[in-house]
């Protein structure tokens, strides 16, 4: 993916990639009265004041990863959401699974990269809670940390989607919905290619 180098391309892929996975921890946060919920080592006790744009931004800047990393980590966090369904990302947990899966992505994807130390200060959390963060969202996982080159095409096919979408005026005849109706129709985005094939390339709701 030769255009992830871009950096015009990377900084609108980050910018959209934390807007659709704040709505989804804004849905989660609504919601989390009426589902069972765990309370987990990437629960924070309050919300951060930093966005998730600003974080996701500021791991971008400073991790030095390849851009490959921001979309596997993105289907990381898909899949760690779907095997842990009681613990949805939310507005609580949600800057800590960024930093772990990015993390994470760096470590399985590239030959050189930063150590655990020094993603806990881009984090802004200690050494010692980033080496658990990292434990427990392997677990989480259940070590499922390969991506095969479709299961990356068809996510980032879906952000390139997405982000052209919300470039383009809708139709003139066609009510629009609002951004909240159309960007929480997704969990994330795709189930993963290596489960049933009915599942297959099926938009979570």
């Amino acid at each position: 993916m030769a255009e992830l180098d871009n950096p015009n391309v990377m900084s609108n892929l980050i910018t959209f990639l934390s807007s659709l996975i704040q709505k989804v921890a804004e849905s989660n946060d609504l919601n989390c009265g009426f589902q069972a919920q765990k309370i987990s080592v990437f629960h924070g006790l309050t919300r951060p004041t930093i966005s998730i744009q600003s974080y996701l931004h500021r791991i971008y800047k400073y991790a030095n990863c390849s851009p490959s990393c921001f979309i596997v980590a993105y289907v990381y966090l898909d899949r760690f959401a779907q095997r842990q369904p009681s613990l949805p990302i939310n507005s609580f947990n949600v800057h800590r699974l960024l930093i772990t899966s990015v993390m994470v992505a760096a470590k399985f994807m590239d030959d050189m990269y930063y150590n655990n130390a020094f993603y806990a200060k881009v984090g802004g959390i200690s050494t010692t809670e980033m080496n658990f963060l990292e434990v427990d969202f392997l677990f989480g996982l259940g070590f499922h940390l390969n991506v095969n080159p479709k299961t990356f095409h068809t996510y980032y096919s879906y952000l390139q989607r997405q982000m052209m979408m919300m470039l383009q005026p809708p139709p003139p005849s066609t009510a629009p919905e609002s951004s909240i109706e159309s960007t929480l129709k997704v969990h994330l985005c795709f189930s993963d290619e290596e489960s049933t094939s009915h599942q297959k390339e099926q938009v979570a709701v």
